[in-house]
């Protein structure tokens, strides 16, 4: 079985970034890639699988491989966070997306930025930035700001805004960069 954190690229041939899929759009149970193994597992809380006790996930949520954002950058030490608008995605797929902007965020003071992509199938797939996003999608953007900044509970995530295309290239540079940094100074 492949490590999804280290053994995929977080771009492919054509520039475009791989998402894997933790959590399908529309579902709340809290899967993510172990960062010691790279597979795929319920995460657990209190003894428990881990659901979020609040609506569905708006679109489907995973992660960037080979990427971290440190701790020393003011980081959760964790790869990037991609949310993917479009079509249910299955649980550990690997797809290729579009980035269009980042959703800053923080989670009890720590950098939990969150890339906002679309895939390539589906009504988003014309979008490239989020003017476009805004424009022939009203209300998409506030509707996951608001669900990342409430979906653990009253003051525990602050939105601090979006990043456009090229804030988000910046973000996923300096995520790739710490990581390469890491692996080759372990």
């Amino acid at each position: 079985m492949r490590n999804l954190a280290t053994g995929i690229s977080s771009r492919d041939d054509r520039g475009l970034v791989h998402a894997v899929i933790e959590i399908p759009a529309g579902t709340n149970a809290k899967w993510e890639v172990d960062k010691s193994d790279g597979r795929l597992r319920w995460e657990v809380e209190n003894g428990k699988p881990r659901v979020v006790q609040y609506l569905p996930y708006p679109g489907n949520y995973g992660m960037i491989p080979r990427t971290i954002l440190p701790r020393e950058l003011g980081g959760d030490g964790d790869p990037l966070d991609v949310i993917v608008l479009g079509p249910a995605v299955a649980r550990g797929a690997v797809i290729a997306v579009r980035v269009i902007g980042v959703l800053e965020l923080l989670d009890r003071g720590e950098q939990d930025d969150k890339l906002l992509a679309v895939s390539l199938d589906g009504p988003f797939r014309e979008v490239h930035g989020l003017s476009e996003l805004d424009a022939g999608f009203v209300g998409v953007r506030p509707i996951v700001e608001t669900w990342f900044s409430n979906y653990k509970g009253p003051q525990k995530m602050e939105a601090e805004g979006w990043g456009d295309v090229e804030r988000a290239d910046q973000v996923l540079q300096a995520a790739e960069e710490a990581y390469a940094t890491r692996e080759a100074h372990p």
